[in-house]
């Protein structure tokens, strides 16, 4: 089903229920790669309106740590579900189901170079040293086509792989965003439920938050639209605008509805 348009719920009264957002960064938060002012402001305006925010990324985890250290939120997912990183405490914590961990690196290795022998040109993503969960390599010049052949090829292995507008992941199968923002909720934020949270995001490494068995209220950014054709599930909500300017575009509405009350 065709997402709705984010601006035609204005008033809507389960905005006003919302007490968590959890949100993809890279094309969701940023613009052309990076953050800016308007971001900083937005989460800002969130906070005067106790609406905690969460970072459920793709992103390594060494990248990650470091983000929420320096930005106002209660934690963040990255690797795409495989750990979450406290922001009180600075702890992480494994949420995939990971059987023999000591050589779950090596066992990602091989089968990055399996791809490689088709695709000679694949480059380990600049972040991939600092992983634990996942591999991931750069999505460069990939098609449709071979992104479809990665993920057969993954799956016959009995693992899983997905993309988003900057990099490919190989990861276990269950490694999905929402089981693990699910996974961390229970752990973390138990009074929380899915219907007081709204995630967002903007490529198919984002399909399970916009899952309405996980969660009922997801949103899209525009740039999302490149690529609905493609999603396991489409979001509920799309914005007017792309990448952090949709972002804002929610937390707009969140906050009026929430200054509504």
């Amino acid at each position: 089903m065709a997402p709705q348009a984010l601006a035609a719920t204005y008033g809507q009264h389960f905005w006003q229920d919302i007490r968590l957002v959890a949100t993809d960064m890279d094309g969701t938060l940023t613009r052309a790669g990076e953050f800016t002012p308007a971001l900083l402001k937005a989460f800002e305006l969130l906070g005067r309106h106790d609406i905690d925010v969460m970072i459920v990324t793709g992103r390594s985890a060494g990248w990650v740590s470091a983000i929420v250290n320096y930005l106002p939120v209660v934690g963040a997912i990255a690797e795409n579900g495989g750990l979450y990183i406290d922001k009180q405490s600075g702890d992480s914590r494994i949420l995939s189901d990971i059987p023999c961990f000591s050589q779950h690196r090596d066992c990602l290795e091989t089968l990055f170079n399996h791809l490689r022998k088709r695709y000679p040109d694949l480059c380990p993503s600049v972040d991939n040293p600092y992983r634990i969960t996942d591999w991931t390599f750069d999505i460069d010049s990939l098609t449709q086509r071979d992104l479809d052949w990665m993920h057969a090829t993954c799956s016959a292995e009995r693992m899983d792989f997905t993309y988003s507008t900057v990099q490919c992941h190989i990861k276990v199968k269950g490694q999905e965003k929402a089981i693990g923002l699910n996974k961390a909720l229970r752990q973390e934020f138990p009074e929380m439920t899915a219907t007081s949270v709204v995630t967002v995001g903007d490529s198919p490494n984002d399909a399970s938050l916009f899952d309405p068995d996980h969660f009922p209220y997801s949103v899209g950014v525009a740039n999302v639209s490149h690529y609905l054709t493609v999603l396991a599930h489409t979001p509920t909500y799309i914005t007017t605008a792309p990448e952090v300017g949709g972002f804002v575009e929610l937390v707009n509405q969140l906050t009026k509805s929430r200054s509504d009350l």
